[in-house]
């Protein structure tokens, strides 16, 4: 009857020390809906070759696990089995270019520029869109102290002149 009731008591396996030590089975529940999420994880990358027997062992720590593999990774620098570089040499480089960072830059001093010009209050607006950018027309005209309507219009007419220069 011992043995039974031992069988019914909620457990962590410490892999590390192979010892079985008694929690609650919130603590159970807890610790071991983490290393089933990290299991899955691995075995969908065929990183985890854990038998079904031994998943009661699994804490999710697979890099000191036995049952660890090197599934789907594959490095970078690894030589390519045609011999002609590695895979890094072949992975396009999604960075812009300077010159196209310069000429956004230039774009967006020529649209504040801009906006200084057709509207007075131009940098305390370029403020609350710096600070939060998707704050709201309603939430400006506020801090400006503006009717919300009549800002609106005013940013409506402000957009169209920016598209202007943006040339669309």
């Amino acid at each position: 009857m011992a043995n039974h009731e031992n069988l019914s008591t909620p457990f962590i396996y410490l892999r590390s020390t192979g010892e079985k030590i008694s929690v609650t089975k919130e603590q159970h529940d807890s610790f071991y809906k983490e290393a089933d999420r990290i299991r899955h994880k691995e075995q969908n990358h065929g990183r985890c070759m854990c038998p079904y027997r031994f998943i009661w062992r699994c804490d999710g720590d697979c890099l000191d696990c036995e049952y660890h593999a090197a599934g789907d990774l594959t490095s970078l620098d690894q030589p390519l089995s045609d011999g002609n570089g590695t895979l890094g040499d072949y992975m396009p480089d999604r960075s812009k270019s300077m010159e196209e960072i310069i000429s956004d830059r230039m774009l967006l001093e020529q649209l504040f520029a801009r906006l200084r010009e057709l509207d007075p209050d131009a940098d305390t607006i370029i403020q609350c869109w710096l600070d939060d950018y998707k704050i709201s027309d309603r939430a400006i005209a506020e801090k400006l102290g503006r009717p919300q309507r009549t800002f609106a219009d005013q940013m409506k007419k402000i957009r169209t002149e920016l598209r202007k220069i943006r040339g669309y």
